[in-house]
């Protein structure tokens, strides 16, 4: 059964709004990479590659459901940033405006009664806690750290060092098998 026309309208924006993170999240990386600060650009590198998974899972339920996808244009994301800090605020602002973002397909699925993609949802509604936490935590250490980037990088090393695990509770990106 394909999902209510106002969800699938929405979820295909929100596609694009993932996209655009992605983007964003390279011009973080690519900042921090050229300031020679390699934990914060592997960490933002990381964070690029889940929110194009981010895209591909809404993608792949689209597709599950029958509706059509419809890729919308990406802006241009920010590249000047005059300091460490500021890549980090920006990242919170994006990630609360994301929270926000998700909150209402899962109102328009609710008010549709469109209990299929509202359980589809749920999931990005618990990611966007963790993410909020994280770049929220990484923002006042930074604010902290602003004159001694070395204890942020080191922060970032030991809090942050890997890529999560796979969840197995996430929904199945388009193209992963």
């Amino acid at each position: 059964m394909p999902p209510a026309t106002d969800f699938a309208a929405k979820l295909n924006e929100q596609i694009g709004n993932e996209f655009a993170a992605e983007h964003q999240y390279l011009a973080c990386a690519i900042h921090y990479d050229g300031a020679t600060l390699p934990e914060l650009a592997r960490f933002f590198y990381r964070q690029a590659l889940e929110e194009r998974g981010h895209a591909l899972m809404m993608v792949q339920y689209l597709l599950d459901t029958g509706a059509d996808v419809e890729l919308p244009a990406v802006a241009a994301a920010r590249s000047d940033f005059p300091d460490a800090v500021a890549p980090l605020a920006l990242a919170l602002e994006q990630e609360q405006r994301v929270t926000d973002q998700i909150a209402a397909l899962a109102r328009i699925a609710r008010e549709a009664g469109d209990y299929t993609s509202e359980q589809f949802i749920q999931w990005f509604i618990k990611e966007q806690v963790e993410e909020v936490a994280t770049m929220s935590s990484l923002l006042q250490v930074a604010e902290r750290s602003a004159d001694d980037l070395a204890a942020l990088e080191e922060f970032v090393a030991r809090e942050h060092s890997g890529a999560a695990g796979e969840d197995p509770t996430a929904p199945r990106a388009a193209g992963a098998g």
